[in-house]
């Protein structure tokens, strides 16, 4: 366990896409979305307990969900429960963490990483991350983690890297890309240098908030202002004169797309960002017919390629019925073909024009 080692967990996130077992005062981090007994944010701090020390394992969340994350995680010091204020993206997020950590330890090394992705190979990635975190204390980089791409999927980012490496194992990336389209996503494929965009950081704390002051300097002097008052009985104070100013805006676009040293390391650990019901498919096992079942309590007949999910108390029956999504909840019932899964954000805007907030 090295000191200078820490991880900030961002679990502040409504998760709108897995409605309506996701809700906005409960939402996917904290759920057990594929029945395996433990929630995602459970899975991803035991991952991280594994070679981070206690005592450096940080979770950034929204004020709302502080006694969820107390309840979840009880062996979490409740000091490292950060809470923001509002919502405004990943930029100011991990400002607030980097500006926090400065003041506590100047050579501390930070893994960010969200707190409801799936990792089934939790040894490399154990072994991955101690490799970045060694890499970024030992040069002035930007690192982030690409995963080797398995098929053109359209719901992921990508990253294009130079061909020769940098270091073993090690190369400096070219080109930051959005959700391609098909065609797109299958020449990235063929191509050899693109990977998905894990959305997993790695920095010296010391390197992102140069990069902040270099890329985001409003930002930068926004906290900059207030740092004194971080790790005292101030901080809250300091947040909620920091966050109705901050820009609400991503670190890719933030920082990570305009800056020269940035670096990725390719990895293969059994990722997946769970972002959508049809990611929860993928994961699950499937019956001889395809369909993925997330309950103890379904009965199918002659239904193929559905991803059923329901309340463990309740019986559900579904029968011809194909390549859907069928979500029971003891409020909502979501019956919804997999390839629109993407409008479910559609949906519950509609939702709230026609019923206000109460199923949301």
């Amino acid at each position: 366990m090295n000191k200078n080692y820490y991880v900030a967990i961002m679990a502040g996130g409504i998760g709108s896409r897995f409605w309506p077992k996701s809700r906005t005062a409960y939402p996917k981090q904290f759920l057990d979305i594929l029945n395996t007994g433990k929630t995602l944010i459970q899975w991803t701090y035991e991952r991280f307990a594994n070679f981070i020390p206690a005592e450096n394992i940080f979770v950034v969340t929204s004020n709302e969900y502080t006694s969820i994350v107390k309840v979840q995680l009880p062996q979490l010091n409740e000091a490292n429960i950060l809470a923001e204020p509002s919502r405004k993206n990943t930029a100011p997020c991990i400002a607030y963490m980097a500006f926090k950590l400065q003041k506590e330890n100047p050579n501390a090394a930070l893994i960010v990483a969200p707190s409801d992705h799936m990792i089934l190979d939790s040894n490399t990635f154990q072994q991955i991350a101690l490799k970045a975190l060694k890499f970024v204390s030992d040069h002035k980089a930007l690192l982030t983690l690409g995963i080797k791409p398995t098929y053109p999927n359209t719901g992921y980012g990508y990253i294009q890297h130079e061909v020769q490496e940098f270091k073993p194992g090690i190369y400096k990336v070219k080109t930051f890309t959005e959700k391609p389209n098909l065609e797109l996503a299958k020449t990235f494929l063929s191509s050899g240098d693109f990977l998905w965009n894990a959305g997993i950081f790695v920095w010296k704390v010391s390197g992102i908030l140069e990069a902040f002051e270099k890329y985001q300097p409003e930002m930068y002097e926004l906290f900059d202002a207030e740092k004194q008052q971080f790790n005292t009985p101030e901080e809250n104070n300091a947040l909620n004169r920091i966050y109705p100013l901050c820009t609400n805006i991503s670190i890719d676009f933030a920082i990570m797309e305009k800056a020269d040293n940035v670096y990725v390391l390719p990895a293969a650990f059994g990722w997946s960002d769970l972002g959508t019901w049809n990611s929860a498919y993928e994961n699950l096992d499937k019956d001889y017919l395809g369909n993925a079942v997330a309950s103890e309590n379904i009965i199918i007949i002659d239904a193929t390629k559905c991803m059923i999910s329901a309340e463990q108390d309740k019986l559900v029956v579904v029968q011809g019925i194909d390549d859907c999504i069928i979500v029971d909840t003891n409020d909502v019932l979501l019956i919804c073909k997999k390839d629109k899964e993407q409008a479910i954000k559609e949906y519950v805007a509609e939702i709230k024009r026609n019923k206000g907030d109460k199923y949301l």
